[in-house]
């Protein structure tokens, strides 16, 4: 079990952006004697949040933007204070009060009319003891019990649904639940799950029959598709609510990346501007969609939304229906590169400084599958009877080193070939790309620098048609794969 989902769940997602706006406010007070003077209070809803208040006498307030009955949380930065948040259940004009004497305010009592809210409290009070417990692993970083306790903090979830309402709170923990254990092998709690989603489902009320579905879609994923399989087609819709289908990407023999983003997702925000420089880069030959994981009106009320140059899609289910089938982890950003056959040509999870450009280089230097280290690309390779000499160029964050062993080697004909020399770098040691990839300044791209250094190996005894580098066989090595000698 990945444990950062998990943390996840309760963690409070903070994006340091601006609110969709909204003129209709819901109001948060509150109270701990033992919250520090200058505590950060963090709030939102969805997986936006922001800095709304800063502590003083142990008190805060503050009013977030809300339509309707919506899910939001509450979190804090400051002394003694645990990486978790506090669910809060909130409407248009209504006003909720947290109390508490201690720190741990995921576990402070809420005060509200919201029958919602209600159920959530329920479920916090089943769950007290689990959730001390796991705040404490996370404070002392112990790690190895994490996954452990989280699997009881499910099933105590579990057990008490079906006594409880089915309503916004209840099926919110029940689409947590289901998210994680898509991603957890042999999930030990599977048909206790599948008898609450269906149980749910025959009597969830209308309006969260979306939410219904993207737990379905948990419970009962479609089978994944795999690095080489054809891609599946879906229907999705643009910001003016236009619907488009997935194949219209592939037109003019472009390959195609899908990029899976949502707002609140650091690292998608950050790979933004160099995306977008690849893109321009790439007109013709390249087609970005980005697939958003948020609700409708999330995604299209945020101003980031509105800086995305390329196919800026959704699917109306928070992305649900096409990241079951092509994610292999529930996890953003996650990119997807296919070919202009509409073959799967490889998958990437997160973001590092220079992946993109290294993708754009990889479209005008030797075919090659370098996605175990997207910054890292073969420009050239000169294989005679002497030996064979191999350009690379590592794209990286100004500052940050590499480092390429000694014991590096290509691969080819069932037989390993020894490096025997290296031009531009020190093997074995801390190098560090000097040369700014970039004349313009503009936001993170300005931080992005690259190296080339060549390194040259033993003769292949045949020439064949590909060949794998392989940077030793310890723990960290990469792997740029099938390298066309064509």
């Amino acid at each position: 079990m990945n444990k950062k989902l998990i943390i996840a769940t309760m963690l409070a997602l903070v994006a340091m952006t601006g609110w969709a706006q909204s003129t209709k406010t819901a109001t948060v007070t509150g109270y701990s004697p033992a919250l520090k003077d200058s505590t950060l209070v963090l709030a939102g809803t969805g997986t936006m949040g922001t800095v709304v208040d800063t502590v003083q006498n142990g008190r805060f307030a503050f009013t977030l933007p809300v339509e309707e009955l919506t899910m939001g949380f509450l979190s804090f930065i400051g002394e003694g204070c645990p990486n978790f948040s506090l669910s809060l259940m909130m409407k248009p004009d209504v006003t909720v009060k947290v109390t508490g004497t201690d720190c741990l305010y995921p576990l402070w009592k809420v005060e509200s009319p919201i029958p919602e809210q209600q159920t959530q409290n329920r479920m916090t009070e089943h769950c007290r003891d689990v959730i001390i417990e796991m705040i404490q692993i996370e404070q002392n970083k112990d790690w190895d019990r994490f996954d452990s306790i989280s699997m009881v903090f499910m099933k105590r979830q579990m057990d008490i649904l079906p006594s409880l309402p089915i309503d916004a709170a209840s099926v919110n923990a029940l689409w947590s639940i289901s998210r994680m254990a898509k991603n957890t092998k042999d999930f030990p709690y599977m048909e206790q799950l599948k008898n609450l989603e269906k149980s749910f489902a025959a009597h969830a009320p209308k309006e969260l029959e979306e939410q219904m579905a993207e737990i379905h879609n948990y419970v009962y994923p479609a089978p994944l598709l795999h690095v080489g399989d054809k891609y599946v087609d879906a229907e999705l819709f643009d910001m003016q609510g236009n619907k488009h289908r997935l194949s219209e990407a592939f037109s003019g023999g472009r390959y195609v990346m899908l990029d899976f983003w949502g707002i609140g997702c650091g690292p998608c925000m950050m790979s933004e501007p160099e995306m977008r420089e690849v893109y321009e880069r790439l007109k013709g030959q390249l087609e970005i969609v980005g697939i958003n994981q948020n609700t409708l009106s999330e995604w299209k009320n945020h101003e980031f939304s509105k800086r995305i140059v390329w196919k800026n899609w959704n699917d109306g289910k928070k992305g649900s229906s096409l990241t079951s089938r092509y994610c292999d982890m529930d996890a953003i950003p996650y990119y997807v590169l296919i070919s202009p056959e509409g073959r799967i040509l490889w998958k990437a999870v997160g973001y590092g400084p220079g992946w993109f450009l290294g993708l754009a280089e990889t479209f005008n230097c030797p075919k090659q599958d370098n996605s175990s280290n997207l910054g890292f690309v073969v420009r050239k390779v000169d294989a005679n009877a002497n030996g064979t000499k191999v350009s690379f160029r590592n794209y990286t964050k100004k500052g940050y080193w590499f480092r390429i062993g000694k014991d590096s080697y290509l691969e080819a004909n069932g037989k390993k070939y020894k490096l025997t020399a290296a031009d531009g770098i020190k093997l074995d040691a801390d190098n560090y790309p000097e040369v700014n990839a970039f004349t313009a300044k503009e936001d993170y791209i300005g931080e992005i620098n690259y190296s080339d250094f060549t390194l040259t190996f033993e003769p292949f005894d045949s020439m064949p048609e590909t060949f794998d580098f392989k940077e030793g066989d310890g723990e960290g090595a990469f792997t740029i794969r099938n390298i066309s000698l064509k």
